[in-house]
């Protein structure tokens, strides 16, 4: 079904990103106006240091709510810090089990602790999509 198990032939290779000591707000924005789901956290080398998603983003903002300061903080107040990741040539079905295993939307994909891609659901169901239009 799929032209090959690897990982890299079907990734995003641009995935969006936030700094750490992005302010709350801005990376709503980037998470508004990218159209995603979440963002991938990495500092100024470029390694992966966490996930913000958009419940993390929710949680932020009731978070200041409930302090009444109005004050949200910064993305590593908040981000997920503790991400399933892959490897850059990891086996694509095994990526996808664990995946859904766990109940993830996406998964970012690291060479050497580097962000270099992620891989969705969205993505994944792309693939079949455009595989089952070619085969008919």
């Amino acid at each position: 079904m799929l032209r090959s198990v690897d990982l890299s032939d079907y990734m995003l290779t641009n995935p969006v990103t936030v700094s750490a000591e992005e302010n709350v707000f801005n990376a709503i924005d980037v998470i508004v106006e990218q159209k995603v789901s979440g963002v991938c956290v990495v500092d100024t080398e470029g390694n992966l240091l966490g996930v913000l998603s958009e419940l993390d983003c929710l949680r932020a903002i009731l978070s200041a709510t409930y302090n009444e300061n109005g004050d949200v903080g910064n993305v590593a107040d908040f981000m997920t810090a503790e991400v399933d990741c892959c490897e850059l040539h990891a086996d694509l079905v095994d990526v996808a089990a664990d995946m859904i295993k766990k109940g993830h939307r996406r998964r970012p994909v690291v060479d050497n602790g580097k962000l270099v891609g992620q891989i969705t659901c969205r993505k994944l169901l792309s693939v079949v999509s455009e595989f089952t239009h070619t085969v008919n």
